[in-house]
């Protein structure tokens, strides 16, 4: 009898995925399911990574990344955010995000640390702290912020275990953008309680109608306390390459390195080649797709919002809207499930981002206008009928 350890046992796939999965067992499914865009990649990208096989790179780079890469990322952020980082050292190319944020808590987390986490909240992180033996620790206010939190309950959470805030914005799962008022808030308790933040900001490439968006590491006293993560999944559409990069004091990129040698020695040579054109400034390779996104976003919500016992309200970012389901009596996931089977329409229950998010589910806008319009109709026909 082979016996597996504590860690994988409490390892629970999520319920994006199990709806995901689920749906595949229709042939003719609406899937709102996963934030994987139905765009393509610009074409100069996708012939970087071709060029990058064809002549051979395609060996190993050091375990940060290409020296190239990453002093092409600390331009791009130079040039975009105003933030300099030294590519010898503050800067690591990762297998996604993901594998970006797992080093980086990895790097930080001792058994028994806490990290605070405020919903609603991307639903990998809370088991992302558990596989580094340290505990979660959930802001989670049914009574609160709609779809956000309050300052004050993150303080209130604070012990001497806490080690870490994570933030994330713009959010998955809300599309909403975290004020400068609760990020001021945030940065002063990180500073007075000697915390370290995650900020994960891969969203901010898709901001509407000029929202305002402030990342934590333009504080003063921030910079040398926040990890910032990124990817190149969602600001080029290329979720499948499995490139993105975290860039942080060099202490905890040196951690990182170190780990990255043993965990995957580093990020695919072809993707790192590719993400090099992506984020060289020769082209605005992701222009069009704020445009693209910003067509869907309107007519979702014009949809949802005309449908009974259903309401929304329009995402400040993101391709993800949250659709408040209270009227229909239902849960999130027994709507889910129901919806599915029903009309073969799959979205993702609201519970899997925090308590608080149990009357909504999650709609993501990444498939084209006709398959969205679809999926209006077919939601319509399914509260129609209860």
């Amino acid at each position: 009898m082979i016996e597996l350890s504590h860690i994988a046992k409490s390892i629970k796939p999520s319920l994006t995925r199990h709806l995901f999965n689920l749906a595949k067992e229709y042939d003719d499914v609406v899937d709102f399911t996963l934030g994987d865009p139905d765009i393509q990649p610009h074409q100069a990208i996708k012939d970087a990574g071709c060029l990058a096989i064809q002549e051979g790179r395609t060996r190993y780079s050091q375990n940060a990344g290409l020296l190239e890469l990453r002093q092409t990322i600390s331009r791009y952020y130079e040039r975009k955010e105003g933030f300099y980082y030294q590519p010898e050292n503050e800067i690591i190319a990762t297998v996604g995000a993901m594998e970006g944020l797992y080093l980086s808590l990895l790097s930080i987390l001792n058994p028994g640390d806490e990290v605070v986490i405020p919903a609603p909240y991307y639903v990998n992180y809370v088991q992302m702290v558990q596989m580094c033996h340290a505990t979660p620790i959930i802001i989670d206010n049914p009574e609160g912020d709609e779809l956000s939190f309050d300052p004050s309950d993150v303080e209130t959470a604070i012990t001497n275990k806490t080690k870490a805030i994570i933030i994330n914005t713009p959010s998955n799962p809300s599309g909403r953008i975290i004020p400068k008022h609760k990020i001021m808030a945030l940065a002063e308790l990180s500073k007075r309680h000697n915390l370290l933040v995650i900020s994960d900001e891969v969203y901010k490439c898709l901001i509407y109608d000029n929202a305002e968006f402030k990342s934590i590491v333009g504080i003063e006293g921030m910079r040398e306390r926040t990890i910032l993560v990124n990817s190149l999944s969602k600001e080029f559409c290329m979720t499948g390459w499995r490139i993105g990069y975290v860039l942080a004091p060099k202490e905890i990129i040196g951690a990182m390195t170190k780990l990255q040698e043993n965990v995957a020695a580093c990020a695919s040579l072809p993707s790192q080649y590719a993400a090099i054109e992506a984020l060289s400034g020769n082209n605005d390779y992701s222009a069009n797709m704020v445009n693209t996104f910003t067509k869907r976003r309107n007519i979702l919500v014009e949809g949802i919002n005309s449908i009974p016992r259903l309401s929304c309200k329009t995402p400040d970012s993101t391709f993800y809207l949250m659709v408040d389901i209270s009227k229909t009596g239902m849960k999130s996931e027994e709507f889910a499930i129901m919806l599915l089977k029903k009309v073969h329409v799959a979205v993702v229950p609201g519970i899997t981002y925090g308590k608080s998010c149990d009357n909504y589910v999650r709609i993501a806008f990444t498939i084209k206008e006709d398959k969205i319009y679809e999926g209006i109709k077919r939601i319509r026909l399914f509260i129609n009928q209860l």
